[in-house]
């Protein structure tokens, strides 16, 4: 059984790097909005099993009940690692053979995308990670088993999870995806959602915004 597994925090703690061009109520939005996308996305996947979201936020909650997906609640958010970590054990615990993360902040993700990670064959035990845009950070990750290793997000855990398949034994395969690789953590990422996002809630909710004019005040546009 293959699983998607997405972590939502609550979006009062969202986006502390877009702090010098958005406001506090802002960085929710714009975090809610990513998030329907991410859903918008989902709920056109055809090869995974299940979906389940890790959260203790209650309208994350809600969304995800209302989808149909399944929910794993948590008593308290210590980190993105410890609770995929800690879902990935249940998961394993109830069958689940291979969990794919997705984070909630991939505007541009679409099914496709999606199948195409879940249709790679690997045997088990096997990694495929997906590499941010700048290619340093780890956007989408595959573990069979579930707990294969630890999750290492944050800086650098491209290498960080790297590290973490050699201890385990196995060499990760790496599957370059542009729509995966572009998650909004600063500024710059907010230009690049603006140039290639069109049509998705979160290149709306900017749009709302006027962010393009504070960009250009900040001198990230070209």
């Amino acid at each position: 059984m293959k699983a998607l597994l997405i972590p939502v925090k609550d979006p009062a703690n969202a986006k502390t790097r877009l702090a010098p061009l958005l406001s506090p109520d802002e960085r929710r939005r714009l975090a809610w909005a990513m998030f329907e996308d991410v859903s918008r996305a989902v709920a056109d996947v055809t090869r995974a099993d299940r979906v389940y979201l890790v959260s203790s936020f209650a309208p994350a909650i809600a969304h995800a009940q209302g989808l149909g997906w399944e929910v794993l609640k948590e008593a308290t958010q210590a980190g993105e690692s410890a609770s995929i970590d800690w879902a990935s054990a249940v998961l394993a615990e109830r069958g689940v053979g291979a969990v794919l993360r997705l984070p909630a902040d991939l505007p541009l993700v679409r099914a496709a995308d999606l199948d195409a990670l879940l249709a790679i064959e690997v045997r088990s035990p096997a990694a495929i990670l997906v590499p941010s845009r700048e290619g340093t950070g780890t956007n989408a990750i595959l573990r069979t088993p579930p707990t294969l290793f630890p999750s290492r997000f944050g800086p650098n855990s491209l290498a960080l999870h790297r590290e973490e398949a050699a201890r385990a034994g196995i060499e990760c395969l790496i599957v370059n995806n542009e729509r995966i690789a572009l998650d909004i953590d600063d500024p710059a990422d907010l230009q690049a959602l603006l140039e290639l996002g069109r049509g998705t809630a979160a290149h709306a909710a900017l749009a709302g915004m006027h962010i393009g004019l504070r960009i250009a005040d900040c001198g990230l546009r070209n």
